[in-house]
């Protein structure tokens, strides 16, 4: 499966930097999934579940609060005030 670059970062630092398969999270119109060749956006993220599949097939899963996420050609951003991630 093809991959793009991701980075989930907060005041406190970056909590993901690598690549990832899928990113699924909670927007203000509803629920949505990045994967590699999305067309660009931004939207608000607001607090939810998170689902992240990385480029080597690990799931993590957790709650974000409320943020920001860009997605770009080459790089997708989220900005948040925290991630906590069930299994880290």
């Amino acid at each position: 499966m093809s991959t793009f670059p991701l980075l989930i970062s907060s005041p406190d630092g970056d909590l993901f930097r690598g690549d990832a398969e899928k990113l699924i999270l909670r927007g203000t119109e509803g629920d949505l999934a990045v994967m590699a060749g999305h067309v660009p956006f931004v939207t608000a993220v607001v607090k939810g579940r998170c689902v992240l599949e990385t480029a080597g097939g690990e799931r993590k899963e957790g709650t974000i609060e409320d943020g920001l996420l860009t997605v770009e050609k080459e790089q997708v951003t989220v900005l948040t005030s925290a991630l906590e991630l069930e299994n880290p």
